[in-house]
C-alpha cells in the first residue's frame, strides 16, 4: 500500500509534460486511501500510517514536483506541476486517516520541503505527528473481562464517574478484549474461568503455578505472537486517547502492541486493580502511566514488582458513583422495600450469579431471628439472588416465621445496603468496600482461592466483620448482633466507616484527566505538499 505521498520527484530540463503520466501519479497518491467503518459504527482507516499491518519501510512524508530553472519544455509544465501539488494538497487534507490519540488533520506550506518541524514527530511512514490539544471529545477504552462480576463493576463505575464529571468531554467505551478481539481459544476466557473456579483444586493450581514472573512472561509472549494483530485491531478501532485496564490479564498484550508500534509517548495507560489485598502479579507491568491500586497492601506488591512510586496511587477501590451519595433513612428505604420499618435487617447475597449457601444461610437466619419465648421476630432478612431466578422462586414460596423479602437481581445496590444492619456475602472485593461506604460489618461465607483469599484477614484483622463457612454459626452471630452483642456491631460499623473510600472512583478519573492535560501536546497527523 503506498503512502499518499510516497516521493519527491523533480522534473529535469530535458523533462517534457509528455514525460509525465497524470493517472499514475494520482494512483501513487492516493490509493485505498478513504476510511472505512465496520460493524460497529466505528473508523478503521487502510492507512499505514499508524496501522499495525502495515509495513515498516519509513517514506519521505511530502510529494511535491518542482521544476529547474533551466528547463525549456515550455509552459504547459509549470502549470501541470501547479494541478499536481494542489491534488496533493487536496488529498493531504480530505482522505487523510483516522488512527490512535487524538488524530486531526493540519496543513503546512513550506514549499516541498521535506525536513521536520521542531514540533513535530514523523510517524512509520514518514507521516507528521504534530502536537496540539484537539477540540474533540477524548476518548476512554476501558479493558475488562468478564471473569467473575467485579471487573465490569468497576468498570461501570469509572464510565459512571467520567459522565458525572466531565459529560461530554469523554467518551467511554468498555471492551472484553479478550471475547470481542480474539480468536478460540483464547475468546473462551470467561468460560474457562468459571469452569475453573467450580472446580477449586484446578483454579488454585491455574493461579499459583502462573505467578511466577518467569511463567507468565512468556506465556503472554507466546500468545502475543497468536494474537497481537487481532488486538491491535481492536485497540484501533476505538482510537482512544486513555486505555483503562481493570483486569489481570488486559495489560501485557496491549502494551507489547503499543511499545511495538510507538504509541507508549501517545496513549496513557493505566491499570485499576480491583483486588483488595492479595492480588496476581500479571496486574503489574513497569510500562504503565499509572497503577490505581485499592490499599497500602497492594501499593507494596507494586512496588516489589518493579513499579516506581511515581507511577502508583492509593485511592482505593471503585465503586459505583451512587454510593456517594447522602444515605437516606433506613425507615424510608424498608418501606420502598417492603421491609418491616422497625425491625433490625440482614442482607444476605450470594453475588450476580446467587451463588453459594443461601438456601440454608437463609433458613438458619429464619430460626435464629424468630424468638421462641416471645413469639416474635427480632430481625428481618434482605435476600438478592441476582441472576439465579431458580433460587428466588424457592425462596419466595418458604413460609417464613420472620419477615423476609426475596429480591432478583437489583441495580441499586446502595439502597438494599443502606436499609439493613450488617451484611453476609462471599469475600468479593467490590461487594465489601461497597459494604464499607454504607458502615455495614461484613460476615464472610466463602472466598475464590488466590485473589479472594487476603480478603478475609482484610476485612476481619481491621475489626470490620468475622468469617464462617457454617450457617448456623453465622446465624448465631447475627442473632447476637441484634440483641446482646449490639455493642459489637456498633464497633464494626464505625471500622467500616473509617476504612471506607467512597471518593475513590472520582479521584481516579480526576487524576487520569490531569495525566491527560498535562500532555501538552497530543499527536496529529500532518501532510503537508
Amino acid at each position: 500500500m503506498q503512502s499518499p505521498s510516497t516521493a519527491t520527484q523533480e522534473a529535469s530540463a530535458s523533462s517534457s509534460a509528455s514525460g509525465f503520466s497524470f493517472t499514475r501519479l494520482t494512483g501513487l497518491a492516493s490509493r485505498n486511501r478513504s476510511p472505512r467503518p465496520n460493524s460497529d459504527g466505528h473508523t478503521l482507516s487502510t492507512s499505514n500510517a499508524l496501522f499495525f499491518n502495515g509495513p515498516r519501510t519509513r517514506r519521505k512524508t511530502r510529494a511535491s514536483l518542482s521544476l529547474n530553472a533551466k528547463s525549456s519544455a515550455g509552459s504547459s509544465l509549470p502549470k501541470f506541476i501547479n494541478e499536481f501539488n494542489s491534488f496533493i494538497r487536496f488529498h493531504c487534507d480530505k482522505v487523510v486517516p483516522d488512527s490512535f490519540a487524538s488524530i486531526g488533520i493540519s496543513t503546512h506550506e513550506n514549499n516541498g520541503a521535506t525536513g521536520n518541524d521542531s514540533n513535530g514527530v514523523l510517524g512509520e511512514e514518514g507521516l507528521q505527528l504534530n502536537g496540539v490539544e484537539a477540540d474533540r471529545p477524548k476518548k476512554v477504552l476501558i479493558l475488562m473481562s468478564d471473569t467473575g462480576g467485579g471487573h465490569r463493576a468497576s468498570a461501570e463505575a469509572i464510565r459512571a464517574a467520567f459522565n458525572q464529571e466531565y459529560g461530554d468531554e469523554y467518551q467511554v467505551f468498555i471492551t472484553d478484549l479478550w471475547t470481542d478481539h480474539t480468536p478460540w481459544p483464547f475468546n473462551q476466557l470467561p468460560r474457562s474461568y468459571n469452569f475453573l473456579v467450580k472446580h477449586g483444586a484446578l483454579w488454585k493450581m491455574t493461579y499459583y503455578g502462573t505467578a511466577p514472573r518467569v511463567i507468565h512472561q512468556s506465556n503472554f509472549a507466546a500468545t502475543s505472537t497468536f494474537i497481537a494483530r487481532e488486538i491491535a485491531q481492536g485497540l484501533m478501532k476505538y482510537q482512544p486517547d486513555i486505555i483503562i485496564s481493570v483486569h489481570p490479564l488486559m495489560q501485557h498484550v496491549p502494551l507489547r502492541v503499543l511499545r511495538s508500534k510507538g504509541l507508549l509517548d501517545k496513549i496513557v495507560f493505566t491499570t485499576v486493580i480491583t483486588d483488595l489485598s492479595t492480588c496476581h502479579p500479571t496486574w503489574f507491568h513497569k510500562l504503565v502511566t499509572r497503577c490505581y491500586c485499592p490499599s497500602t497492601e497492594v501499593a507494596k506488591r507494586a512496588q516489589k514488582a518493579g513499579l516506581q512510586t511515581s507511577q502508583i496511587k492509593v485511592y482505593g477501590l471503585p465503586v459505583r458513583p451512587s454510593f456517594v451519595k447522602p444515605v437516606r433513612p433506613k425507615v424510608e428505604l424498608r418501606r420502598e422495600l417492603g421491609m418491616d420499618e422497625n425491625l433490625p435487617a440482614v442482607l444476605l447475597m450470594g453475588g450476580g450469579e446467587g451463588m453459594g449457601p443461601i438456601e440454608t444461610t437463609a433458613r438458619a437466619l429464619g430460626d435464629a431471628l424468630y424468638d421462641e419465648n416471645l413469639g416474635e421476630a427480632v430481625g428481618q432478612v434482605l435476600i438478592i439472588c441476582g441472576r439465579n431466578k431458580k433460587l428466588q422462586t424457592r425462596l419466595s414460596s418458604i413460609d417464613w416465621k420472620i419477615p423476609v423479602q426475596v429480591k432478583g437481581f437489583v441495580t441499586k445496590m446502595e439502597e438494599c445496603m443502606g436499609a439493613c444492619n450488617c451484611i453476609i456475602t462471599k469475600a468479593g472485593p467490590g461487594t465489601i468496600a461497597e459494604a464499607m461506604i454504607r458502615g455495614l460489618p461484613i460476615i464472610l461465607n466463602g472466598y475464590i482461592a488466590g485473589q479472594e483469599a487476603g480478603n478475609v484477614p482484610y476485612v476481619v484483622e481491621n475489626g470490620c466483620g468475622k468469617f464462617s463457612k457454617s450457617p448456623k454459626e453465622i446465624s448465631k452471630i447475627v442473632a447476637d448482633w441484634f440483641g446482646p452483642g449490639s455493642k459489637q456491631l456498633e464497633i464494626m460499623s464505625q471500622n467500616a466507616l473509617r476504612l471506607a473510600r467512597p471518593e475513590a472512583v472520582f479521584k481516579i478519573v480526576q487524576d487520569m484527566h490531569e495525566l491527560v492535560r498535562q500532555r501538552n501536546y497530543l499527536p496529529q497527523l500532518s501532510c503537508s505538499a
